[in-house]
């Protein structure tokens, strides 16, 4: 099969994911909150960003190594946390952690992943980046802090934009609870999707490890016996103050969408920030993550690094976020829906797809170098 005549898009790739797994892990994978309506703001606010072609630019071919925060990437791009990978396809975090160490870009393993930063740390190597929700408990956040540092993960990301639940409402009527729950709908969407189903058997179930592994001592502080509330914290400035003593190496905020906020973080220590608004997973009402990027760097100057996500699903995208201020761009759901339609070749597909678009488009402005980009755009957000 020729891959890139199956699967030329993203969008080809989201489709046989939803194909490919069972309804309830779709869903949990490409749901935003609400009616969707900030996913909408996400798309078009990216579709508005648009750059003047050139001609005659003679051949173009770009070079996208990248230097970011004292280390050198293949791309300017890389793979962002997402929550229970292994319930998209299983071994998930194997694969994308293995993907990143072969072809050196960063792969970020999230708090609630179905592998322990153990496994993952030494596969992905260098290339490891760990994504922190806080505990409210100190001592069980010091010893995860630890964890991720012996398993190898090089920087720290503390999430900021979850300090609550969302409904995320297409979860909950694709009957999704956290551990599943067994029900005839379930079991059927199993038993229907035969291939997921023996592979998940071979893995195990899909389960939050990380946080499990401290249930015994939560028990002995709390009567709240579920491994998600191990994980319920409520940080707030103290606890960034204390999460930069007890990290010494690179801390990145994620979350951030406020240029206020942005320019305390970095007077507190932070050393990165990351603009996003979770992907529209955790507030409708709130504005299109493109639209803050240009305000955060407005605010924090041209020395801050700055990452990016929300809606990004194309080497254009990855273009205009690089072009509207960010240094690195990161994705999530394009991984995963890579993963569900083609399990081991997803990410290197994927990874294709997103470079050959990157050097196409920019050979129509005929910009050689990424940092030519800001120079030809004509209409930016906001």
């Amino acid at each position: 099969m020729d891959l890139d005549l199956t699967y030329p898009a993203v969008s080809d790739l989201r489709l046989k994911a939803r194909r490919r797994i069972p309804h309830f892990a779709f869903e949990y994978l490409d749901s935003a909150t609400g009616a969707e309506l900030q996913a909408k703001r996400n798309r078009d606010a990216l579709d508005a960003v648009h750059f003047l072609p050139d001609i005659l630019p003679g051949k173009v071919d770009p070079d996208f190594t990248t230097r970011f925060m004292g280390t050198e990437y293949s791309r300017p791009f890389g793979i962002a946390p997402v929550g229970m990978s292994g319930l998209m396809w299983p071994g998930a975090e194997r694969m994308l952690a293995r993907h990143a160490a072969q072809t050196r870009i960063p792969y970020s393993i999230s708090t609630v992943a179905t592998r322990l930063p153990e496994e993952i740390g030494p596969i992905a190597g260098d290339m490891g980046w760990y994504q922190l929700y806080c505990p409210a408990d100190p001592e069980i956040r010091r010893d995860i802090l630890k964890r991720a540092r012996d398993s190898g993960f090089t920087k720290l990301i503390l999430t900021v934009d979850v300090p609550d639940d969302s409904r995320r409402e297409r979860q909950r009527r694709a009957k999704l609870t956290m551990p599943p729950k067994i029900t005839p709908r379930v079991i059927w969407e199993v038993l229907t999707h035969p291939e997921w189903s023996l592979k998940t058997l071979r893995t195990g179930a899909p389960r939050i490890v990380l946080p499990e592994s401290y249930l015994s001592q939560a028990d002995a502080r709390s009567s709240l016996a579920h491994a998600g509330h191990v994980i319920r914290g409520t940080p707030d400035w103290d606890t960034l103050k204390a999460l930069r003593e007890d990290w010494d190496g690179d801390m990145l905020v994620k979350g951030v969408m406020c240029p206020d906020a942005a320019k305390r973080l970095v007077s507190e220590g932070v050393d990165g920030l990351w603009v996003s608004n979770h992907s529209a997973r955790q507030f409708e009402a709130g504005p299109a993550a493109i639209d803050e990027l240009p305000k955060v760097r407005a605010a924090v100057g041209p020395e801050i690094p700055i990452l990016f996500d929300s809606g990004v699903a194309s080497g254009m995208d990855i273009l205009r976020a690089l072009a509207l201020g960010a240094d690195f761009v990161m994705l999530g759901r394009a991984w995963h829906y890579a993963v569900a339609a083609l399990g081991e070749q997803g990410p290197a597909h994927l990874m294709h797809i997103l470079t050959d678009d990157m050097k196409l488009n920019m050979a129509q402005m005929g910009t050689h170098r990424l940092q030519d980009l800001a120079g030809r755009l004509i209409r930016a957000t906001g």
